[in-house]
């Protein structure tokens, strides 16, 4: 008998959590997300489902249809990396909830009429190679092998050197994918409602700014003849919350390198990645460039330079309005309610592939995600895998 959905997600609580901040470390091919690819197998060969996996580490289970009606296959789940530092939700509920859904048709003696997959896809999070979603973009040929390959980490290890790489034919068959997925923001909780279905994806993307001057003494140089690149960051930093404020957009600096890095040294160099969001593709454009324009001006104040390099940009998604309210129509108490997101999906990733898509989302009390405080209650969870069967068995079942 198959573990239920509070058996895998108890076994799943304890895999990369750190027993300081009660946060997860899942980093793509680091142990705790292999142990997570391998318990994702056990799963599978539980429910008697085929697992394929392609060259990049991206796994699918199939439940194959009885007498297949030639339809393309209808796919769901999502991925089991983390953030640094992550909550136990974003991601892992998609897989979990997948599988589960799975056992919830068949106690109803549901056939698929189409082949039923269950996906975990790689790096998502790009906390390790700093490309968001990377897996599925490798997956959909969205990114190719070449430029992927010579991806590094922060220990400088090439994505060319962790996978084989190449090409894959994971998704060849599929017409349709949904993931569920912890909300991660507080519109349900608003709503009083447990779950939600997305309308679409704000467009946002990566930005690094390189700032560079002239390292030295922190205590025999003078404050005026320093060409210090921590002083064009830290107003750069500041200019991106004051554009994104006026603007009613997202601009966050939350990752930073400092060279030399020494208590006693002005730097040499800074670089700090951007995050930046916005309703719609012009906004985003239009708050990246009003914040390189002034760090272009501090810089020359300082007597410093910046270089800037957008390294993942995602367009808006806006998911097909047939398949949203489908899935959002005719439920207990009624209709699910709808809201976009300004996270970024895999699911966005196969919409821009072709490939038709929709999320559910599962409320999150605490309205906070990429934090330990992330979290679901247990029967809103369930009630997202109730949710994820139907939307299953009204696409995929006779």
């Amino acid at each position: 008998m198959p573990d239920g959905f509070e058996r895998m997600w108890a076994d799943l609580a304890p895999v990369g959590r750190s027993a300081a901040s009660g946060g997860y470390f899942r980093q793509p091919f680091h142990a705790a997300e292999r142990e997570l690819a391998a318990w994702f197998g056990e799963q599978a060969a539980a429910r008697g489902l085929t697992v394929e996996t392609d060259v990049f580490g991206n796994q699918v289970a199939w439940w194959e249809p009885a007498s297949p009606s030639g339809l393309g296959a209808l796919l769901t789940g999502s991925h089991l990396d983390s953030v640094l530092d992550g909550g136990a939700y974003d991601g892992p509920l998609g897989v979990v909830s997948a599988f589960a859904a799975v056992d919830r048709l068949r106690e109803r003696g549901a056939v698929p009429t189409r082949r039923v997959g269950v996906a975990a896809f790689v790096e998502e999070e790009g906390s390790r190679f700093g490309q968001a979603c990377l897996g599925s973009r490798l997956a959909t040929g969205a990114i190719g092998w070449d430029r992927a390959r010579t991806l590094r980490d922060r220990d400088g290890v090439a994505l060319g050197d962790v996978v084989a790489g190449g090409g894959s034919t994971l998704l060849e068959d599929v017409a349709t994918y949904v993931e569920l997925h912890v909300e991660q923001g507080r519109d349900l909780v608003d709503r009083g409602a447990a779950v939600g279905v997305a309308t679409g994806i704000w467009p946002h993307g990566r930005w690094r700014f390189d700032f560079a001057g002239e390292a030295n003494h922190a205590g025999s140089t003078r404050m005026e003849d320093r060409a210090d690149p921590m002083l064009t960051y830290a107003m750069t930093a500041l200019a991106a919350n004051k554009q994104a404020r006026l603007s009613g957009q997202r601009a966050t600096f939350g990752r930073v390198e400092v060279t030399p890095n020494g208590t006693n040294a002005v730097p040499s160099r800074v670089s700090a990645w951007l995050d930046a969001r916005g309703g719609s593709d012009a906004s985003v454009a239009d708050l990246v460039a009003a914040v390189e324009r002034q760090a272009g001006e501090r810089a020359g104040r300082d007597g410093t330079t910046v270089t800037v390099t957008a390294e993942s940009v995602s367009p808006a998604v806006v998911f097909d309005d047939a398949l949203v309210a489908g899935l959002a129509r005719d439920h207990d108490g009624g209709d699910w309610p709808t809201l976009p997101t300004a996270a970024g999906h895999d699911a966005g990733v196969l919409h821009g592939r072709g490939i038709r898509s929709a999320m559910l989302f599962v409320r999150n009390p605490s309205g906070v995600s990429h934090s330990p405080a992330e979290t679901a209650t247990t029967a809103d969870c369930l009630a997202g895998v109730e949710a994820l069967a139907t939307t299953i068995e009204r696409l995929a079942v006779a």
